[in-house]
């Protein structure tokens, strides 16, 4: 038989620190981003947002000597150019006037000497019967039915016989003719016609001034340079689309961020207080909210926009801000009111008052976290909504006035010309879907993660 003593009935000691489980203990926040690192997706879409917001803040200051463009600049012999698109120029001297003393011994109309977007000079012999000279310049040879182009200048002697065009020139082909006039200032039969391959150039003293060389660089006249790069193409007026793309995110985040947070805000105060007050209180509350609901946004809009003092062809963004933050807040107060009346009957709101908690402790401390999930869903749907809002309003010319970019008016400037250059369309609209994408990821990633009842759960 075994003896037992007194000492096999001693508690053994650290058995409670055995048993535990040793875990640290995490704040609220702390929890929230460890479970936010979880989720792949939403990290993922963090980083997109973060991305966009760098783009939006700092992209328009990120200038190369290739690639440093106004928004609003314009490059007409660039125009509906695809993603990618470059520029060469050949290095010249600087441009001096001509008086046609440099004659080319020739005959009929001539150069004289090569083609240039600096200037076209033309020479010609007096044309048998004419008592002056018209010079014309076309896009197409010149044909039977005397379709001469666009009229440059008119000579009523035969002594000036040479001209120089410096009028809107930009590289390609043109056809220029000369053509005889009579007494009377008529035309005659038989003209001179020459097809002219003009060369896009440029001077050494302009590509300094423009950030296009360096000025240690060893470039002199007769090298050939970049002028300009489009990495996303331009648009149907030649102006560059990633830098349009860079100042219309401004816009758009502006609106589509801005006008939410504040409608959002003010919406979840409001919800707040009718639903903790309750009673004829949050019944009249809720009533004004009704009331704002049937307003009609655009109306008020256009009287915001009088208001401002806003014009029309003028920037409406001030404006339509307003417009969003004073019309928007209801839904967002009545789902927050909805989520107070259900988590005030809780049993945690009564023990903790029954504790002598206070009323702003329970608001802070219990209600509002436990809205944060329905908030942010709320905002995941009220940025894109926004962006279509101010898309819209640019549209039909309430909103942002050209030649201000903006992701929504650039989408609706790109859809005339779709079929033809689908870049000018693609662009904004893939912002803005990408943009939609990752904020709607982001904020289901936040709502798991800033949910109380998930907090400290394995």
């Amino acid at each position: 038989m075994t003896d037992i003593s007194s000492i096999d009935f001693t508690p053994l000691r650290g058995y409670r620190e055995v048993q535990a489980i040793s875990r640290p203990s995490l704040s609220y926040w702390q929890d929230a981003w460890i479970r936010l690192k979880a989720n792949k997706r939403a990290l993922a879409s963090l980083y997109i947002v973060m991305a966009l917001a760098f783009f939006t803040l700092f992209g328009p200051t990120i200038c190369t000597g290739i690639w440093c463009f106004d928004p609003a600049l314009q490059d007409l012999d660039q125009v509906s150019k695809p993603p990618g698109t470059s520029r060469a120029a050949l290095i010249v001297d600087d441009y001096q006037p001509w008086t046609g003393d440099r004659f080319v011994i020739d005959e009929g109309l001539r150069l004289g000497e090569p083609a240039t977007t600096q200037a076209v000079r033309l020479q010609w012999n007096a044309l048998p019967g004419a008592n002056g000279h018209r010079v014309y310049r076309n896009i197409f040879p010149v044909g039977p039915e005397l379709a001469y182009g666009i009229p440059l200048a008119e000579f009523f002697d035969n002594d000036t016989l040479f001209f120089e065009d410096r009028l809107d020139l930009r590289p390609g082909r043109y056809y220029y003719s000369v053509v005889p006039l009579g007494v009377r200032g008529e035309l005659l039969q038989g003209y001179q016609m020459i097809e002219v391959e003009v060369l896009r150039v440029t001077t050494l003293r302009e590509a300094l001034e423009r950030g296009l060389v360096e000025e240690s660089a060893d470039v002199k006249v007769g090298d050939q340079i970049n002028l300009a790069w489009h990495p996303l193409g331009t648009d149907y007026l030649g102006r560059d689309m990633l830098a349009r793309l860079m100042a219309g995110a401004r816009v758009s985040l502006f609106i589509g961020v801005g006008a939410p947070f504040l409608f959002i805000l003010f919406g979840v105060v409001f919800g707040s207080m009718a639903g903790f007050i309750g009673g004829r209180t949050d019944q009249l509350m809720m009533r004004f909210a009704d009331f704002v609901v049937a307003l009609p946004f655009l109306l008020f809009m256009i009287l915001f926009k009088i208001a401002f003092g806003v014009g029309p062809g003028e920037s409406g963004v001030f404006p339509m801000l307003v417009a969003l933050v004073v019309l928007m807040w209801p839904a967002t107060a009545r789902l927050v009111r909805g989520q107070i009346l259900q988590i005030r009957e809780q049993g945690y709101i009564s023990a903790s008052q029954l504790l002598g908690a206070k009323t702003n402790y329970l608001i802070l401390r219990h209600m509002i976290p436990n809205t944060l999930g329905v908030v942010l869903v709320t905002i995941t749907f009220a940025i894109p909504n926004a962006i279509f809002i101010e898309a819209f309003l640019s549209f039909i010319g309430m909103g942002v006035a050209p030649p201000t970019p903006s992701w929504g008016s650039m989408s609706n400037e790109g859809i005339k010309t779709m079929l033809t250059t689908p870049h000018e369309l693609i662009f904004p609209s893939l912002f803005i879907s990408i943009t939609v994408l990752a904020l709607n990821l982001l904020g289901d990633g936040l709502r798991d993660a800033l949910d109380a009842k998930m907090r400290n759960t394995e």
